[in-house]
This record gives C-alpha cells, structure tokens and sequence, in this order.
C-alpha cells in the first residue's frame, strides 16, 4: 500500500518534468509527510485536448455517487488487480486517470514490538508519478470535492522485506496513454500497473518523526542509523 508520501519539489522542476500548465496562483509548498485526506498535486489532461492540468485533491477517494466523505480514508489506495470490478474505482479507472507526483514514500515495517518506518524512492529522490485514479463528488450542501486514490501492486525485491503491496510508479513513456481519457484499452492499461524495477530504487531507515503527519520537515525522510533507532524506542 501507500499510506505516506514525499512531494518537495518546486514548481519549476514539476513543470518541467511532466509538462503540466499550473494555474498562474497555484503555490507549491514543498511536502515531506503527506498524510490521507490532506490535500495532494495531481495531474490530468483536459478531456478535449492534449493539455495537462495541476489541480489540488483530496487524498482518499470518495465515488460521485457516495453519501458522505467518512469512507474516503478506506479509499487511499485501489488494487489494481481488482480495479475494473470494484464499484468505486470502475468508472473513473474508464477515464479519470491521473498522475500523483512524488519523490518519496514510505512504509513500516514490525519490529519487535513496534513498527520501524522506511523511506522508498528513485535514484537519489528523483521526481516520479504514482498511477492515480480521482473522482468528482457533489456535498449535499453542493459542495463540489475533487479527490484520488493511489493504484498498488505486489512488491518489488526491494519492498517486499518491508510490505506485501506497494505504489504503482508510472514510467514516463507510459504517461501520455494513462491521462489521455479517450484511451480504454484495458490490457495496455494493465500492463503499466506492475512492480517498478528494484534495482532503479532505495531504500533506507528513517526516523519515528514521520509516524505523526503534524511533522512535515526535511527530517521525516532523512536516515537514521541503528543506534539512534533504538534510542527513540526508549521514549
């Protein structure tokens, strides 16, 4: 699964490096411990043309046809195994794909007693896209909410020490196809949702900080050697 992520690039990196137009007031706010239901960057193409759009979501899915916004914590992540069969992910899957940029995630991983929290990323924290699916839902006080979920897969050799499920991160070539909305050839879309090459990847050790989403600094992702580990299960 994916639970926490790292985006803490500037605005000028992301244009460059998905081609996106942002909004001449969108602000970018370097993040380093996204949390569910905060809001996240996510990018899409405009339905009529080959122009990609930076809009601000919700992170945790909440279907049109939803009654309210509790469940959308459940909805972080879409298998994407059964993506085409789950009610929630099915429409938009058709054609409401997304891309979630990111440079970071992180997983936990038992030990002893406690959970030890690892940062994952691409090279030495290169930008990078997680397949996305969003949504749009009406409040009953008309409240129009955009939100999104993160599609999964089974893990790498590098993930699978930590956790049995992990993001799916999109390869460039395959970014066109998956935000074109025109696009609905399922077994090409399937192909693109399987385990980022392991060897592409790092992974290291970081600090309990992460564990509470109010902590959002360069910190949450730095290494942390043993020793210090288990100084901070002292406390």
């Amino acid at each position: 699964m994916c639970g926490r992520f790292r985006q803490s690039r500037s605005r000028q990196i992301l244009e460059e490096m998905f081609q996106v137009h942002f909004d001449s007031d969108y602000e970018i706010v370097p993040r380093y411990n996204i949390a569910p239901t905060q809001p996240v960057l996510v990018i899409r193409q405009e339905p009529d043309k080959p122009i990609r759009r930076a809009s601000s979501m919700r992170w945790g899915l909440v279907p049109s046809w939803s009654k309210n916004l509790s469940s959308s914590a459940r909805r972080i992540n879409a298998r994407s195994e059964t993506v085409t069969t789950t009610p929630a992910f099915r429409e938009p899957f058709k054609s409401q794909r997304c891309l979630i940029p990111a440079d970071g995630f992180y997983e936990w991983k038992l030990n002893r007693k406690s959970k030890q929290p690892y940062c994952f990323q691409i090279g030495h924290g290169d930008v990078f896209a997680f397949a996305g699916l969003w949504d749009r839902w009406r409040s009953p006080s008309k409240e129009i909410i955009e939100s999104c979920t993160i599609l999964t897969t089974k893990p790498n050799s590098l993930v699978a020490d930590i956790h049995d499920r992990m993001p799916v991160i999109l390869g460039p070539e395959n970014y066109d196809l998956w935000l074109d909305p025109k696009f609905h050839n399922e077994e090409s879309l399937f192909s693109m949702l399987t385990p980022y090459d392991a060897t592409l990847m790092e992974c290291r050790r970081v600090s309990n900080r992460v564990n509470d989403p109010k902590n959002d600094d360069p910190a949450c992702s730095e290494r942390v050697a043993e020793k210090e580990i288990e100084q901070e299960s002292l406390f």
